[in-house]
């Protein structure tokens, strides 16, 4: 699953297209390299987001298509 998908699915990111954005501005690191939006996924991934001053790491635990509401924060731990 492409990065910015993955940010939006997980609700880590509210918008697809603000996903895109901030990782066209190199604010999300996988595993310590900036990485674009079109970045593939992997079980294991870790995330590094950068929020203005705020900073989120998550490690990826799974990657599914579709996810309800309640399931999202299941899909990433926070490290």
């Amino acid at each position: 699953m492409r990065l910015d998908k993955f940010l939006k699915v997980s609700r880590i990111i509210k918008r697809r297209t603000i996903a895109n954005e901030a990782c066209d501005a190199g604010r999300v690191i996988v595993n310590g390299k900036p990485a674009r939006a079109s970045y593939d996924v992997k079980v294991g991934d870790k995330i590094e987001i950068t929020f203005g001053t705020r900073e989120f790491k998550a490690e990826v635990i799974s990657v599914k298509e579709v996810v309800k509401k309640e399931d999202a924060a299941l899909m990433y731990k926070i490290i």
